[in-house]
């Protein structure tokens, strides 16, 4: 079946919000919405611009990933809201880019498409049902990204159990977009597109009455 279509995520963002604050219910300090679906034909159109959005922060969130270091001794500097999740040691398991270096899944991924272009195998576990037990301050709102290689382009899978539409949503489309062109880029072929499928896409009451542009 065929997810609704967007042309870049800030058309995604506009959209989510006005059907959600439209049609969504009420479930505890959030307007939500389950079973949200859709696609992204070009991922790498990732600035949004529909509200006030802080592109330096997200990118400080990518470099944050991109060390795979699951301290949030840094990003808390930036974002309040780590250092509330964080545990005893300071660490949190939503840094994705430490998820997605366990084991070496990133790196599978990429050898695994060079080897077998036509794999439905390429996939990085995020959320781990096996692993609950160590999620009680901080449970990553991804479940897994898969990639699929269709006409010598890369399309991308991102699978997530819970998304805060204003904050979550507007900075991880572009940690996954720069995702999406670092493994394109180390296969040496084009980005294609991004499909999200979202248990529970939802707004916060603190952001109901949010401006957009």
């Amino acid at each position: 079946m065929t997810p609704i279509r967007y042309v870049s995520a800030d058309h995604v963002f506009r959209d989510a919000y006005k059907y959600i604050m439209q049609y969504g219910y009420k479930i505890q300090n959030t307007m939500a919405i389950h079973g949200a679906c859709f696609q992204i034909n070009d991922p790498l159109d990732n600035v949004i611009t529909s509200r006030k959005w802080s592109i330096d922060y997200a990118k400080a969130e990518w470099l944050w990933y991109m060390s795979g270091d699951p301290s949030i001794r840094e990003i808390s500097k930036l974002a309040k809201i780590w250092a509330d999740i964080a545990d005893h040691q300071g660490h949190v398991n939503s840094n994705y880019g430490y998820q997605w270096n366990r084991t070496h899944q990133l790196n599978r991924v990429i050898s695994e498409l060079i080897q077998n272009p036509e794999s439905r195998r390429a996939s990085i576990s995020i959320y781990d049902g096996k692993e609950s037990h160590l999620y009680s301050k901080d449970t990553p709102c991804t479940y897994a990204l898969g990639f699929n290689i269709v006409k010598n382009k890369l399309h991308m899978m991102i699978s997530m159990r819970s998304c805060d539409l204003v904050y979550g949503f507007c900075n991880d489309q572009y940690c996954f977009s720069r995702l999406h062109q670092l493994v394109a880029n180390a296969l040496q072929i084009e980005v294609g597109q991004s499909t999200w499928s979202i248990q529970s896409l939802h707004v916060y009451e603190k952001h109901w009455n949010l401006k957009i542009i």
